[in-house]
């Protein structure tokens, strides 16, 4: 008996399941910055800078490869380019502060506030209206916050690593409602190229100011960071921004700190605490939520 020819519905849902298995590994490669942050020894806007230098490096040649167009259609987009390389920056070099003061689990939990963030920030730069659910899903995300460090102590690490978190969750939610606009008119790949040759300029001084002597013992991590986590998982990360929303994209990527605590603990022996386990918890349910939530729309 000859094979049927697949329906239309199970040829969208193959397709659907492809889309999110990319998404997944983007996550997976993009989630390995967590335990390279804590583990690499040099002042963070160094490691930023050599991370963004290589990995613009090697998108260059995989975009010549690959024959896709890196011109810039017009000094709008230009301008548009250098605000999210800008907030770009600021999201990875608080980032790695944020894992260098507390553990890889806090910065990474502190950071996936991001998805709330967007889905409070998205209606203003879509018009789309506001969603009410929005706000019981920010208290949930106030109170894991909260149990992830109980003790407000402004001289502790530990809570001055979850505030650069914050604020790097911030810069990042910036930067992705930025670049959703641009994603039908170029390239993942040309994308994440632009931002990572603005950041190699504007961080430059950072050569001249901070230590860099490191860099000999710590370049084949830095090249990991460039190449895997850089060049390759944000290059996919923003292609997938093609077939989903913002918040849900930033929701389904949300498995991230899940990967990241357990390479933390592989390579780096960190164990989390109970109070990382509720409060970490916490913060990814309302990720579960919302995505659950954004399949029925």
């Amino acid at each position: 008996m000859p094979l049927l020819p697949l329906t239309q519905p199970t040829k969208v849902k193959d397709q659907h399941l492809k889309q999110v298995l990319e998404l997944t590994f983007a996550t997976l490669l993009i989630s390995t910055s967590g335990a390279l942050g804590k583990f690499i020894d040099m002042p963070a806007p160094v490691t930023i800078w050599w991370r963004s230098a290589l990995g613009m490096l090697f998108l260059l040649l995989f975009c010549k490869y690959k024959n896709i167009n890196l011109k810039i259609q017009s000094k709008r987009d230009l301008g548009a380019f250098i605000f999210s390389a800008l907030f770009m920056a600021s999201h990875w070099i608080t980032y790695f502060i944020a894992l260098q003061l507390s553990s890889v689990a806090i910065g990474m939990l502190s950071l996936f506030t991001f998805p709330i963030m967007t889905a409070f920030l998205e209606p203003v730069f879509t018009k789309t209206k506001f969603d009410y659910i929005h706000l019981l899903l920010g208290a949930m995300v106030l109170l894991g916050i909260y149990i992830l460090s109980p003790a407000l102590d402004f001289e502790s690490d530990s809570v001055k690593g979850i505030l650069f978190g914050l604020f790097s969750a911030f810069c990042y939610a910036m930067r992705i409602l930025i670049l959703k606009q641009y994603v039908k008119q170029y390239h993942g790949s040309s994308l994440m190229f632009f931002q990572l040759l603005i950041m190699s300029i504007v961080l430059v001084p950072t050569l001249f100011f901070l230590d860099t002597s490191n860099i000999s013992t710590q370049f084949p991590y830095v090249i990991i960071l460039a190449l895997v986590t850089t060049a390759i998982g944000h290059t996919l990360f923003i292609q997938s921004l093609k077939h989903f929303k913002v918040s849900t994209a930033s929701i389904i990527g949300s498995t991230q700190p899940i990967f990241g605590i357990l390479i933390a603990f592989f390579f780096l022996n960190e164990i989390p605490t109970w109070n990382t386990f509720f409060g970490g918890l916490l913060i990814l349910s309302t990720v579960v939520i919302e995505s659950l939530r954004s399949r029925k729309h």
